[in-house]
């Protein structure tokens, strides 16, 4: 089936939820594992601030194997993959509740991640294929909404879980919830097909190489078992393989990642400030839970009790996004929200061992609600000016970009976090010093990527945020 507009008022009706029952999966997910993580550190035998390694094998697997889950779509049908994905997804965390050591939890997140690195970004694929632009900006934001049910969950329940029977069972939430996926995928979702070329099996080489480098330059500088020459020979071989991706993508017809797609103005801002912006926000789902258990002590369900208040935030906050970028445009609610969202996050180095829980509870009710409006706000100008011809591709980089982001900043902030713990510059002996100082420099990390924004033009994402335009000024 060739993509266009669906006409079909089953599919339009339940599409969109099918999308949103697809990030739910991944939304859980990631929100239980955080709230486990001390607990899954102390049955390894591991600190709690160096395992973010479950994390990041999982988010750098997905930005790496993405640009295949877009070529396979194309060629093969996104019913076939979506179906594909979300039944390697749910083995995948089957074979997660079963692990008994580290390595076999890294083993069984990686290959829960081949099937999440194709499950998102082919179901919002669909989506691009199968609405009109006016109508997408409230399908993304719509498929989000369900999807934050997640969150809200997820914390408790892997607090409860955890505390009541053991970490492995985290996993096991993903499994009915993966059937359902798949037995709805086999009646509602289309299955569109483009015609693509040959993969690029060495742009993918090279791309993803330099990709899995500089990440681990990144998450393992500290650790014992890698020198400094070796550090530095592995950020001279990703500096290497991603610069020969750039030279090989200019002279290839047909490459990976079409570096081409870069001249569209609102993809490329979206994809830098997607970037750089969750260097700083990309950390919190790993500092929150680990302040909380770590610096604070609370029990793995009290910690989750203490995120809902985030996620219902995000959740209702959600409502509001597309009035306000109709009111205000891409490039001012970009902007200031970057800069506000930084701030927040700033102020959690004001946090003591005798702050009032409520007063942790406001900075992530407002982190949940700035969160929302640029989450949402990034991704959907990203998407803005994108048509048949380079949906796939742009769906595809920006999927990469985002995961590749999320894992770059769990990386960062751990960095952060052990450099402070390491340090001899005064800090009191308690846990919450390390956090307060890494949550600073998260918060000003992402006020500098406020700067990338100011690069819109004012009617930037005009067609998909309602605004219209009249010889050139908003009316």
């Amino acid at each position: 089936m060739k993509a266009g507009v669906i006409r079909d008022p089953k599919i339009q009706k339940y599409l969109p939820w099918l999308g949103a029952l697809a990030i739910f999966m991944q939304a859980l997910d990631g929100t239980i594992l955080n709230t486990g993580l001390p607990s899954i550190a102390k049955s390894l035998g591991e600190s709690p601030l160096e395992i973010q390694s479950i994390i990041v094998s999982y988010t750098l697997t997905v930005a790496l194997l993405i640009p295949l889950s877009g070529w396979l779509a194309d060629k093969y049908g996104t019913k076939r993959i979506f179906i594909l994905a979300v039944t390697i997804f749910t083995l995948g965390s089957l074979f997660c509740s079963l692990s008994d050591t580290l390595s076999e939890l890294i083993c069984a997140r990686i290959f829960q991640a081949i099937g999440g690195s194709m499950m998102v970004p082919v179901a919002r694929l669909t989506l691009i294929y199968a609405y009109p632009k006016e109508k997408l900006l409230k399908v993304i934001n719509f498929i989000t909404i369900p999807a934050l049910i997640g969150p809200m969950l997820g914390p408790t329940a892997g607090g409860f879980l955890v505390e009541k029977f053991s970490w492995h069972w985290i996993f096991l939430i993903n499994i009915p919830v993966g059937i359902i996926a798949v037995m709805m995928a086999r009646s509602v979702i289309p299955n569109f097909t483009n015609k693509v070329g040959k993969f690029d099996l060495l742009g993918w080489i090279l791309f993803s190489g330099g990709l899995t480098a500089i990440t681990l330059v990144i998450e393992r500088w500290n650790s014992p078992r890698i020198s400094l020459f070796q550090l530095v020979l592995l950020l001279i071989l990703s500096l290497i393989l991603i610069f020969s991706y750039i030279i090989y993508a200019r002279k290839k017809p047909n490459p990976l990642i079409k570096l081409n797609l870069l001249k569209i103005t609102t993809l490329r801002i979206g994809l830098i400030g997607n970037l750089i912006t969750r260097f700083g926000v990309g950390g919190m789902p790993l500092m929150v839970p680990l302040l909380l258990q770590v610096g604070y002590g609370y029990s793995a369900f009290y910690a989750g009790l203490m995120m809902i208040p985030q996620a219902f935030s995000n959740l209702i906050s959600r409502s509001f996004v597309v009035p306000i970028v109709k009111r205000f445009g891409y490039r001012n609610t970009l902007v200031f929200n970057t800069i506000l969202t930084g701030m927040l996050i700033s102020m959690f180095f004001f946090i003591s061992k005798n702050t009032p829980y409520w007063v942790v509870i406001l900075l992530m009710i407002g982190n949940g609600a700035f969160n929302a409006v640029q989450f949402t706000s990034m991704n959907t100008i990203s998407l803005a000016d994108l048509d048949n011809e380079t949906s796939s591709d742009g769906n595809s980089l920006l999927s990469v970009t985002q995961q590749l982001a999320i894992s770059l900043g769990i990386s960062i902030s751990a960095m952060f976090l052990i450099l402070f713990k390491n340090s001899n510059i005064g800090l009191s002996s308690d846990n919450i010093s390390v956090f307060r100082y890494t949550f600073l420099v998260m918060g000003m990390l992402t006020v500098f990527s406020s700067f990338i924004f100011t690069k819109l033009d004012k009617n930037a994402g005009a067609n998909m945020s309602g605004k219209r335009v009249y010889k050139g000024e908003e009316k």
